[in-house]
């Protein structure tokens, strides 16, 4: 998007809100730097000249260094190496430039962050610029990563899943509907295998089992209605959601339950 050339009033409330969030994150966390003291493996990780930089403030790695870096699971102060690099993290991931299908493992980068550990003043603005992508994300028709996967992410950093749903859910808008049809497509195999569609490495297996009964739940409930205004919406997908709200021989002995999972 060219300033130059865009008139204000052309751009989406949503993502206004995203750029001055992205904005805020600049301001909060310039002159950030990783630990003196913190180390890396040379081998496996990158060079000491790599390393250096991280103790360097504002200096923008090469895509593949800073991949390298939100990536790596076994800093000694990952909030602090995540500090320093989040004001060019945040543009990539919002840019594009991390492919979708890492999205939960962004989410695992921010929670061992340990966002809740942060000042509040920092903490509160990478949880606006994670609020205000969640938004656009769901009102924009081609998002840089699909809202299944964003939930994912969100939901991993945060440790809940009901705050995102409840945005979803609020969002009156036919594109929010289309991606929740989406989104239904990907998560029926899942959830009804009684599985949370995606993997959550850093949660004990009680609060996985909630959150997957907190998104079948609300799936089941909210989804049906929205299903129905698709064009595309199937009867077949309507019954899966359906079944999802089912349990035991109940949901495998239904006439709908997909004969290839018999």
């Amino acid at each position: 998007m060219n300033p130059a050339t865009t008139n204000v009033d052309d751009i989406p409330p949503t993502r206004l809100r995203l750029d001055r969030a992205l904005d805020r994150l600049d301001v909060t966390f310039r002159g950030m730097t990783a630990r003196a003291d913190e180390a890396q493996c040379e081998c496996h990780w990158g060079s000491e000249e790599e390393l250096a930089l991280l103790k360097v403030p504002d200096v923008e790695l090469d895509p593949h260094l800073l991949y390298r870096t939100w990536h790596a699971p076994d800093w000694d102060d990952h909030g602090a190496v995540l500090r320093r690099v989040l004001p060019q993290f945040a543009r990539a991931l919002v840019g594009g430039l991390v492919q979708p299908y890492l999205m939960d493992e962004v989410g695992r980068s921010f929670s061992r962050g340990h966002l809740h550990r942060w000042p509040v003043h920092q903490s509160t603005v990478v949880w606006e610029f994670l609020h205000a992508w969640w938004a656009h994300s769901l009102t924009d028709p081609a998002p840089v990563a699909p809202a299944h996967e964003l939930l994912a992410l969100c939901t991993e950093a945060s440790g809940v899943i009901g705050p995102w749903l409840t945005v979803w859910e609020g969002l009156d808008h036919p594109v929010a509907d289309r991606h929740l049809a989406e989104a239904a497509a990907v998560w029926e195999y899942d959830l009804l295998r009684d599985e949370l569609p995606w993997n959550m490495w850093l949660w004990e297996d009680d609060d996985v089992d909630a959150a997957r009964t907190e998104l079948s739940a609300w799936l089941v409930r909210r989804a049906p209605a929205r299903l129905h205004a698709q064009d595309d919406a199937t009867g077949e997908l309507l019954h899966l959601v359906r079944l999802i709200g089912l349990t035991g021989p109940a949901r495998y002995q239904d006439p709908h339950w997909p004969a290839d999972r018999r």
